[in-house]
């Protein structure tokens, strides 16, 4: 009888894992001070899952499909400079079957087709609005809010996105301490961007902005977050929650001195640190597609020896469980 009732169960294990799937829609959220916010969602389904076109990227998902759980935790995705809504999927997706909802944004004025923001303050300032915004739409008008619970939302930011989770979970930057940073190194990759791009992140400031903690977030992943020099002595204390901050062991996009460097000296507590050695920058977006790899070469190439697909591996499992254990439903 107890082999009967073990038998049963593993039988009824996997006649329902056969059945589940990643859900995946795509939402554009009103944004009253902007343009309107592309959003990708991917959450838990029992739908059909079909191989699906996701800009240069095809990703196997039940589209459309009905979202299955209650009290779900959230994960906001927020990308790095000219990225969108896709730059991160894989990482959704890993979320998604481990039983997350994941809203990733194209953040306005900064993603592959709109770099309009890029290089000036307004991007610093307004990516933390914009998730805040997706946030509010998420736990209250997306059609299957009732199956979130609020009290278990987390962050993942790469790049800039690390910068913008920062600023959402308590960060306060100075944006005068650009200027700073490229009078000490003016061949840092951050000042010859800026400088390329003819952004006013180096010129005067009055006024610094007044910067808002979103108390919503409980958890934040942080992969090889940029300008983290913004961030002078003090200006994390307000961070209490836990965070996992990555960096590559390369950086030749957000070097480690003024970057990652400066963040793991200033967070409080509860900081999981994770070094990934033979890695650059780009390490922390999706495995590249032939497509996007032929369109942007300088993103898909990474150093002599370093895999990224097997890094992703590891580095999703991670990502799960460090939300899993620190978004549990309380």
């Amino acid at each position: 009888m107890r082999i009967h009732v073990v038998s049963l169960a593993i039988a009824l294990l996997f006649a329902r894992s056969s059945f589940a799937a990643v859900g995946f829609q795509e939402a554009t959220v009103p944004d009253p001070q902007g343009e309107a916010i592309a959003v990708g969602i991917w959450y838990p389904s029992d739908g059909q899952p079909s191989p699906q076109p996701l800009r240069m990227f095809s990703q196997t998902v039940a589209a459309d499909s009905d979202i299955s759980g209650k009290s779900l935790p959230l994960v906001l995705i927020s990308h790095g400079t000219g990225g969108s809504l896709a730059s991160h999927y894989d990482t959704a997706i890993a979320l998604a079957e481990a039983g997350f909802v994941v809203a990733a944004l194209t953040h306005t004025g900064d993603n592959y087709a709109d770099q309009s923001y890029v290089g000036n303050r307004k991007d610093l300032i307004d990516r933390p609005r914009q998730v805040r915004v997706v946030l509010d739409w998420m736990l209250s008008s997306w059609g299957d809010h009732s199956s979130l619970n609020a009290e278990r939302v987390g962050i993942f930011g790469f790049s800039l996105g690390g910068f913008t989770s920062l600023v959402e979970i308590g960060g306060t930057p100075e944006l005068a301490r650009m200027a700073q940073l490229c009078s000490m190194y003016p061949s840092a990759p951050e000042c010859t961007f800026v400088a390329k791009r003819h952004g006013d992140q180096l010129a005067p400031i009055a006024t610094e902005p007044t910067w808002v903690r979103d108390p919503r977030i409980k958890a934040a992943v942080i992969a090889a977050p940029a300008v983290g020099f913004l961030f002078g002595a003090g200006d994390l204390r307000q961070v209490s929650i836990p965070v996992q901050l990555w960096r590559a062991g390369n950086d030749t996009q957000a070097p480690d001195q003024w970057n990652s460097g400066i963040i793991r000296k200033e967070l409080p507590r509860r900081r999981e640190d994770q070094l990934v050695p033979g890695a650059d920058h780009f390490a922390f977006l999706a495995p590249c597609s032939n497509a996007l790899a032929a369109a942007a070469p300088e993103i898909c190439q990474d150093p002599p020896g370093f895999d990224r697909a097997a890094f992703h591996r590891a580095f999703n499992k991670a990502v799960v469980r460090f939300f899993s254990d620190e978004l549990k439903d309380l």
